[in-house]
């Protein structure tokens, strides 16, 4: 069976996994539906421009830019040889997304590498948020404006979770995140810019969280994960994951990056806990954080 050459793009395009082609400068020249579906950016948008051109921007779970330093692409382009790895790019909505991507080299017929192909897998559970979602908005337990858990349900679940505690012996941790200088934000681009703010830090805290896990919103721009199964050493990782995640995100205000930081506060369960000196000693953990200069977290 010989397949032309409609019947090949179109197979891509069918594809559930995004797939870009680069040229050997990083120039973009394909993008398939799933991409544009992943990353809420067009083939309109980004064909002919550079793949680090404020588009995907990948970094690592540290923050580290890859574009601009250990780039599977060009490490693939240089090397003549394929790289697999697990990380985070930016949603054309702010949101960092986990990905698990795989770089192959492009041959010309004389063997000469001419580019690189990418496929990238959506890692989000999705489904798993989706039913959430809907369990959520029957039980009228969802901040509408950020798609996560609102105070009641926090509160719901935060007892539901010392009683586990009590009963079982079942550990948990919690962190208080306050987006920094979120006032700034609202004074400089008005609310509906700083909605959009809060909708990109829950984006990227839902879109990195585990299933069994429960972020929601506190209140204005204050979020809280309960945490399950966890140690401290656990805990202050997932932590400081998220920090670094939403640092990293970003929507674009006339062309340019709006990015905000969370400060973050972490405490593990104790024995004699209840929900209110448990959020309580969170949140004073988060202003620790503050005083010590923001975008950082603080555990105890």
């Amino acid at each position: 069976m010989d397949l032309s050459k409609n019947s090949f793009w179109q197979i891509l395009d069918n594809l559930n996994d995004g797939i870009y082609i680069v040229d050997r400068q990083r120039r973009i020249v394909y993008w398939n539906d799933a991409a544009e579906h992943i990353s809420g950016f067009t083939a309109g948008e980004v064909v002919g421009n550079g793949c680090a051109d404020n588009i995907l921007c990948h970094v690592d779970e540290c923050g580290t830019h890859l574009c601009t330093g250990a780039c599977p692409l060009a490490a693939t382009i240089a090397e003549g040889t394929a790289h697999k790895v697990d990380i985070f790019l930016h949603n054309k909505d702010g949101t960092r997304i986990p990905v698990s991507v795989h770089v192959n080299p492009l041959y010309d017929d004389g063997g000469t590498v001419i580019g690189a192909v990418e496929i990238f897998t959506d890692l989000r559970n999705i489904l798993a948020n989706e039913i959430r979602l809907k369990d959520l908005e029957q039980m009228a337990m969802l901040d509408r404006l950020t798609n996560l858990a609102n105070r009641h349900y926090l509160d719901r679940e935060l007892d539901a979770s010392l009683e586990g505690k009590r009963r079982y012996g079942t550990l948990f941790g919690v962190l208080f995140m306050d987006i920094d200088n979120f006032k700034r934000v609202n004074d400089v681009y008005g609310h509906e810019v700083g909605d959009r703010v809060l909708q990109f830090v829950a984006g990227t805290i839902s879109a990195n969280s585990r299933p069994f896990d429960l972020y929601g919103r506190w209140g204005g721009e204050e979020f809280i994960g309960i945490v399950r199964n966890v140690t401290e050493d656990d805990l202050r990782h997932l932590g400081e994951r998220l920090r670094s995640l939403v640092g990293e995100s970003y929507i674009l205000m006339e062309d340019k990056p709006l990015r905000v930081t969370i400060s973050v506060g972490a405490t593990m369960v104790t024995n004699s806990d209840s929900a209110l000196t448990l959020v309580r000693r969170a949140d004073e953990l988060m202003y620790q954080s503050k005083a010590a200069g923001k975008n950082c977290v603080t555990i105890g």
